[in-house]
């Protein structure tokens, strides 16, 4: 990727990812994203891509949620895990995701799919594959965007401690081997599909653990209300 800019996102995570920016895999994955775009609907819209990393610096992370890839719909991928943008229908699993929260937290079940008040306060919303082709689920997998978030979780990991990770589903679970289980804390549970949110993920709690974990670490609570102001700015590291 020799002469190319990197791709712009927060300095924390420019200077831990460097390395990935330069690499061979990651030129590829440029060249097809390019390709692409020049023929197909690609969502999210280039400027999102990197909206995990940009709203939640490496500095700030107190939790990572991992998911698979973005929503293909029109208008719903907004670069962040789970979440959607305002005016979206909330998709079945983040319908789940707020049923255990009412559940756990008695949180009320928002009328909008938008997470960025999680992401703001350190709640890292990261999809392994960060872009696909409208209508195509899955569609860029297998390009070069997987390793280039496993070393994403693997710079938390090492770079950091005291990390919350939830793993929802087997997809997501796999992921463990990439984490330094003696510093960071791994909570798991099924997928919130409706094929698998019955198997699970209704009643894990996850949601006050963490804040329990969190708080016993020193790291302040996690507001997971959605909506209104955020009363807990996560502290960067400096």
């Amino acid at each position: 990727m020799a002469g190319q800019p990197a791709p712009k996102i927060e300095e924390s995570w420019q200077l831990a990812l460097s390395e990935e920016f330069d690499a061979e895999y990651f030129a590829e994955l440029k060249e097809f994203l390019h390709k692409e775009v020049a023929t197909q609907t690609i969502y999210p819209p280039g400027k999102l891509i990197f909206s995990a990393f940009n709203l939640t610096p490496l500095t700030a992370v107190r939790v990572v949620i991992i998911g698979q890839d973005p929503y293909h719909g029109a208008g719903q991928a907004q670069g962040l895990a789970f979440s959607v943008s305002d005016g979206m229908r909330i998709p079945p699993s983040l319908q789940n995701i707020y049923k255990e929260l009412h559940q756990d937290l008695g949180i009320p079940i928002p009328a909008s799919g938008n997470l960025e008040k999680w992401a703001r306060q350190g709640v890292l919303l990261l999809n392994a594959t960060l872009t696909v082709r409208a209508g195509q689920a899955g569609s860029h997998q297998g390009r070069g965007w997987e390793q280039f978030t496993n070393e994403a979780i693997r710079a938390i990991s090492d770079l950091r401690a005291g990390i919350v990770f939830l793993l929802w589903g087997r997809f997501a679970q796999e992921k463990a081997a990439l984490i330094d289980t003696s510093k960071h804390f791994i909570l798991k549970a099924a997928h919130p599909s409706p094929f698998s949110a019955h198997k699970g993920f209704f009643g894990c709690r996850h949601f006050s653990k963490t804040n329990e974990i969190l708080r016993a670490n020193g790291m302040g609570e996690i507001d997971w209300n959605p909506v209104g102001e955020i009363f807990s700015e996560p502290v960067s590291e400096k």
